[in-house]
């Protein structure tokens, strides 16, 4: 199986491809990690990894500046149907739309905005940053084995509004209800960091592999 982490000048790529090696250990089955931005390696692969750090409208602009790489994504999550997961930023540019900056167009996979996270408490700060607790659904395949109410870390001041809260599969608080992860068929993602969150983020990114095998 190859796995690709998609590079295209966002994201911490290195630890992401740490996490996915030890996540790997737990799979039964010959995996090969690649970083890359090739649109024929993103297609030829049996699963993605976006990361994103940095703002939505950046992270958008970064895709399009890389050839085909925006019409490879929307081929393999689309047409293809196979399984992609989006971290943070990569998470949230699964929605229709951000207004970070400007509003800007996102790939549109599962319906929502991503909108600035709005405070009354002026003892809570943004950036959202650190450990919180992650409340998950029930019976959903990337918390599987994963004991409720685990500690996960953020560092954001966006949230992912989605539209169809059935496709919202954890939320945190922070005031209010945060959007934390969010599942639709094949696509995946959390806006917390697994790669920093020990193993409890290995243990989601090998769920993640262990996907439809």
């Amino acid at each position: 199986m190859q796995v690709t982490i998609v590079d295209y000048g966002t994201g911490n790529l290195h630890s992401v491809r740490k996490a996915i090696n030890f996540a790997a250990k737990n799979v039964n089955k010959n995996i090969t990690i690649k970083i890359s931005n090739s649109p024929k390696e993103i297609l030829k692969s049996d699963k993605v990894i976006l990361p994103g750090q940095g703002s939505y409208k950046q992270c958008m602009d970064n895709i399009k500046n890389i050839p085909e790489l925006e019409d490879s994504l929307n081929e393999f999550v689309i047409k293809k149907k196979k399984p992609i997961f989006g971290i943070c930023v990569g998470m949230q540019l699964f929605s229709n739309e951000g207004l970070e900056q400007e509003k800007t167009k996102g790939f549109g996979w599962i319906s929502g905005i991503v909108k600035k996270i709005v405070l009354k408490d002026k003892n809570l700060k943004l950036p959202h940053m650190g450990w919180n607790e992650v409340k998950f659904a029930e019976d959903n395949l990337l918390f599987k084995g994963i004991k409720n109410l685990s500690h996960y870390y953020f560092v954001h001041s966006y949230n992912f509004d989605v539209k169809d809260q059935k496709n919202v599969v954890a939320t945190t608080e922070y005031e209010k209800l945060i959007v934390a992860a969010v599942l639709k068929d094949n696509i995946f993602g959390t806006q917390f960091h697994p790669e920093k969150s020990q193993q409890n983020g290995i243990k989601i990114f090998s769920n993640f592999l262990k996907f439809n095998l």
